[in-house]
């Protein structure tokens, strides 16, 4: 006789996050999955966002303007909780999400380097945000130009989504899901030459 295996906890996690696509509460679910995953919780805001656009494509740009505000507002509590609670909680936070310290060394090369672009490459690619907003607010990074970048690079990231499933429904659900994160990284690619095009247009 065998037993089923049960998922992992980030698998139940996950299943939950979607679960919400079929709830009437959804749309709020959105807004508090988005504001924690940028400080703590470990599954994006993507994944409830691509159910519900999918399930009301008409309700797609409300739902990503949902999910932009509880991001933006959530990254300002990631970097109070940097800054402020950096023993109890900030630490722990980062050896969860970030235990060998590469995604810290990768954000404070970004900033480093870059100052606004390298906060708005990490809202808008792979990087894990909540690793950014916290390390932010514990190095005492500059908490106006994590908001702006914040606003652009995730508001950027989930616009995106939802034109692209308004535009194409159904027909692309099988290449967004395979390939998103690959599309975050080539947006935001065409995202910054277009400002750096500007700037040198000016």
């Amino acid at each position: 006789m065998t037993t089923e295996k049960k998922p992992n906890i980030i698998r139940r996690l996950y299943n939950w996050t979607v679960s919400w696509a079929d709830h009437k509460a959804g749309t709020h679910a959105l807004f508090w999955i988005a504001f924690a995953e940028s400080s703590f919780f470990p599954i994006p805001p993507d994944v409830l966002l691509l159910a519900l656009c999918f399930g009301a494509r008409e309700k797609a740009l409300k739902y990503a303007t949902v999910c932009t505000i509880g991001s933006v507002l959530g990254g300002i509590a990631g970097w109070y909780i940097g800054w402020g609670l950096r023993e109890p909680v900030a630490l722990p936070l980062l050896a969860m999400f970030d235990p060998s310290g590469a995604t810290r060394q990768q954000v404070e090369t970004l900033y480093g380097v870059y100052g606004f672009w390298g906060i708005l490459i990490a809202a808008i690619t792979p990087i894990p945000y909540k690793v950014f907003t916290v390390f932010s607010g514990m190095m005492n990074y500059s908490l106006p130009l994590l908001i702006v970048a914040s606003i652009i690079g995730r508001g950027f990231r989930f616009y995106a989504v939802a034109l692209i499933i308004r535009t194409f429904g159904p027909k692309i659900r099988p290449f967004i899901e395979k390939h998103l994160e690959w599309c975050f990284i080539a947006g935001t690619v065409l995202l910054i030459g277009g400002f750096a095009c500007l700037k040198f247009l000016h």
